[in-house]
């Protein structure tokens, strides 16, 4: 009997929140429908250009927002109802979904249309994404917030295997717009799931109403929140690190696979690696992480480390494809114990605009790997890895030289560096004892969500105007 006491005392019982599982469904379904689009928008552009640089365009009118649009999106998020906010995103974001359909259909559709379509509708993910992050605190008892991330996390791993083996297939028989239209119907299932239920709406906490004032004052708070700190600035600069770093093997993953096998090889890796990134958020699902949820974090990164460091040494499609998958299964128990952290310390009534501010931070770190990544692997380490290369007499006895071993050589430093840096945040006292210094915030069950009305305005009275109008203005006067 004692066991099972502990058992659920570590939150390993049944996850219990109709409301949390009733949205989560609705968004994976819609994560899913997302996935689908990218991948036949991917097919469009680069059917239509035959320009790469046509295909970083894209991903920079998708990566734009996370920058731009954050700081404001996490202060409007906690000044407003957080299921309105969800509401009114997955309308926006579908409504731009159906534009492209429309444009499609009418032979009207160019590629600068879906660079404008896609920077409006990326900024609706962001207050999506805000909002939702910020609600699963509010629904999920706190012993249980590993578990429900790592749901989340599943989502987005189940999306990168299933988005594109669905999506290949529909393009093939429904076209691009058959694809886009579904994914408008995504969006449906999603504003459904959330009409169902109720999200509780935060108690205002002492440093709430502290933090209140102007939307400028309102969206900088995150910031001073942050840096005042040292835990959650020591969380914040792990995760800017560990994205540039990933940044790396974003862009290099592909060229470094193809230089010793095929595209069909490439595809199966790709596969295999996203079962990982599936593996690992079930994982956490079942699990929930371990009770020094800073070691969920530590662990899985020196790991992630260890892995690039084999598939540089070993430039082999098996260990490709088995690396590869210990790579992506730790992404999701490092994002998910993270999350939690931020879940249960942070005051659920200002946790849109910190962890927008985290977002962002995190995400600023990922154009410059991508700036460095291209001219590091061609200019430098292909260079010195090549026959006759300077290290060619020296690492090359190891790792090999020729085409593809100058990348492998750079995998090898990433994954040092990452573990390198898990090491670093160790052996700091302070960034190890973070959930000891900053105390929890939340109850131990989370409050009854308010009772369900009828839609009306999707706006409460008294907020500064209509969503899609704040998200159009932030993005224009940025132009995070």
């Amino acid at each position: 009997m004692s066991s099972t006491n502990d058992s659920k005392a570590r939150g390993e019982g049944p996850l219990q929140s109709r409301s949390f599982l009733t949205i989560w469904v609705g968004q994976l379904i819609s994560v899913l429908g997302s996935g689908m689009t990218n991948f036949a928008l991917i097919i469009w552009v680069y059917g239509r250009t035959g320009k790469v640089t046509d295909l970083a365009l894209l991903s920079l009118f998708l990566a734009l927002p996370w920058l731009l649009v954050s700081p404001v999106a996490g202060a409007l998020v906690d000044r407003w109802d957080r299921r309105k906010v969800m509401l009114a995103a997955n309308l926006g974001s579908g409504l731009c979904i159906l534009a492209i359909a429309v444009l499609l259909m009418t032979h009207q559709l160019a590629v600068w249309h879906i660079y404008v379509i896609i920077l409006f509708a990326a900024s609706f993910t962001v207050f999506q994404t805000s909002a939702y992050t910020a609600a699963v605190s509010l629904l999920v008892p706190k012993r249980q917030l590993g578990r429900a991330n790592g749901m989340v996390q599943t989502s987005q791993g189940l999306a990168q295997i299933v988005s594109p083996l669905l999506g290949g297939i529909l393009v093939t028989t429904l076209g691009v717009q058959g694809v886009v239209i579904i994914d408008f119907l995504t969006f449906l299932v999603a504003i459904g799931t959330l009409l169902a239920v109720g999200i509780p709406k935060p108690t205002l906490s002492a440093i709430g109403a502290k933090a209140k004032g102007s939307l400028f004052k309102e969206a900088a708070f995150g910031l001073s929140f942050i840096r005042t700190r040292p835990g959650f600035l020591g969380l914040t600069l792990l995760s800017v690190a560990v994205n540039f770093f990933q940044g790396f093997v974003a862009v290099l993953a592909a060229p470094y696979i193809l230089a010793f096998s095929t595209p069909a090889v490439f595809g199966v890796v790709s596969s295999v690696a996203g079962t990982g990134m599936l593996a690992g958020g079930i994982l956490l699902s079942i699990w929930g992480g371990p009770k020094r949820r800073v070691y969920g974090i530590l662990g899985p990164l020196v790991l992630s480390g260890i892995c690039l460091v084999v598939v540089g040494v070993f430039g082999t499609p098996l260990v490709f494809a088995i690396a590869g998958f210990g790579f992506f299964l730790c992404l999701p128990l490092m994002a998910g114990s993270s999350q939690a952290i931020w879940q249960s310390k942070v005051e659920p009534d200002v946790q849109g605009r910190v962890f927008a501010i985290r977002l962002m931070a995190a995400s600023s770190a990922l154009p410059i790997a991508y700036l460095f990544a291209g001219p590091l692997a061609d200019r430098v380490f292909e260079p010195l890895m090549a026959p006759g290369g300077a290290l060619a007499g020296s690492i090359g006895r190891v790792i090999g030289t020729g085409h593809g071993h100058g990348i492998g050589l750079l995998f090898v430093c990433v994954g040092i560096a990452i573990s390198l840096v898990a090491l670093t945040a160790f052996l700091n006292s302070q960034f190890r004892n973070l959930e000891d210094n900053l105390p929890d915030v939340l109850p131990d069950v989370p409050a009854a969500p308010e009772p369900l009305v009828p839609p009306g305005p999707l706006v409460p009275p008294g907020a500064p105007g209509p969503l899609v109008q704040e998200t159009a203005i932030a993005a224009a006067a940025a132009a995070a």
